[in-house]
């Protein structure tokens, strides 16, 4: 920026903003570049899923090259066409009756809701306005799901696009791990000596981040629709598989999902079986959450992603609104990825800072 006045008037100074020709391109090409993934919003999408699952089969494909010696290839196929054989395995044998069950707890809303404000515990919420508001809200997604299982799967129509969608992902993934090592060798020719070696340290610890919590997260998701599914089948609920389908699904969601579980599974109980299995199926999700925060999380993940609760949240917010569902799912190793890259861009410095002050230390002890 320079400033610039004419000495012989009293006018004011022009201001006069200069900017370099390489930055201005750079902000050209990033809005480019946003308008491109606004443009093809979809296909990016798609794209997007494709190299995050890349990413979350890399750890399992060089354990699977360690284990039977295969080449990258065969095992990247091998590791990537068997996962998606086994979850459409699980999806013929399991997801009409998992989906039927949510379909029928979901449609039952309204009369659960209903019960609970005729209890005898509630019957003082019966005509207030946060009631009728729950009510209303419950008719509403009750008619919103439809009555048919195909409906509910959304398949009705769309088989072939949702076929294509499938086979376009499986393929992205399968041919980026195959030639990750090819991308590695060309990223290091472009490097100065010592740059290779600090950004394909990057990589691994991204791509370690990334796979080992994806890993640890369908672990410990399943364990916790196992858990209160059954607590809820052993108290009697007729939605005891639904229940613990929607147990392990917001289990997905960070710091969030145990929390909102709750707020569903005890109401349901409630309604559907009194207030004592209420109280047992709270009591089951308030013990649950501290085993999976302070052992199972630990243990099956430990420090994949190092990330404090506030960033968590922060990037649940923000990625959910960018990408919806999708978005709040990938939320913690997309921050992590962004904070592993700002760690190694602010190294030097802070390496530097570091020393500084272990200077100013030094030269303030006496003697």
């Amino acid at each position: 920026m320079s400033v610039q006045s004419n000495p012989n008037e009293g006018g004011p100074k022009r201001v006069e903003l200069i900017l370099p020709m390489r930055t201005v391109l750079l902000v050209a090409a990033t809005l480019g570049v946003l308008a491109a993934f606004v443009a093809i919003g979809d296909t990016f999408l798609i794209v997007f899923i494709g190299i995050f699952l890349a990413l979350v089969f890399e750890y399992p494909v060089r354990f699977l090259m360690r284990k039977t010696k295969m080449s990258r290839g065969v095992a990247a196929a091998v590791t990537v066409l068997g996962a998606f054989a086994g979850v459409t395995l699980i999806a013929l044998l399991f997801l009409v009756p998992l989906v039927g069950s949510v379909r029928d707890f979901l449609q039952d809303l309204p009369a659960q809701v209903e019960q609970l404000r005729e209890s005898d515990e509630l019957s003082w919420l019966g005509d207030s306005g946060a009631a009728g508001n729950v009510q209303a809200g419950a008719e509403n997604v009750s008619e919103a799901v439809p009555d048919a299982i195909a409906g509910v799967l959304g398949i009705a129509g769309d088989f072939f696009s949702l076929f294509l969608i499938a086979f376009t992902v499986i393929f992205i993934c399968m041919f980026l791990l195959s030639d990750i090592a090819n991308m590695k060798r060309a990223l290091g020719s472009v490097l100065m000596p010592g740059e290779d070696e600090r950004w394909l340290g990057v990589w691994e610890r991204v791509t370690t981040s990334i796979s080992r919590w994806a890993i640890g997260v369908v672990v410990i998701a399943t364990i916790a629709g196992t858990t209160q599914g059954l607590t809820a089948w052993l108290l009697g609920s007729s939605y005891a598989l639904g229940l613990g389908v929607i147990a392990g699904l917001l289990d997905m969601i960070p710091n969030l999902g145990a929390t909102l579980a709750g707020f569903i599974l005890v109401p349901a109980l409630w309604a559907e079986e009194g207030l004592t299995a209420a109280i047992i199926m709270l009591a089951v999700v308030l013990v649950y959450q501290q085993v999976e925060n302070n052992i199972l999380t630990p243990k099956i993940q430990g420090k994949a992603v190092n990330l404090s609760g506030f960033f968590i949240i922060v990037a649940v917010t923000l990625f959910g609104a960018l990408l919806g569902v999708l978005g709040a799912l990938t939320a913690v190793p997309l921050a992590a990825t962004i904070q592993i890259f700002v760690q190694e861009l602010t190294k030097t410095r802070r390496e530097k800072v570091a020393a500084a002050h272990a200077a100013l230390e030094a030269a303030a002890k006496p003697g």
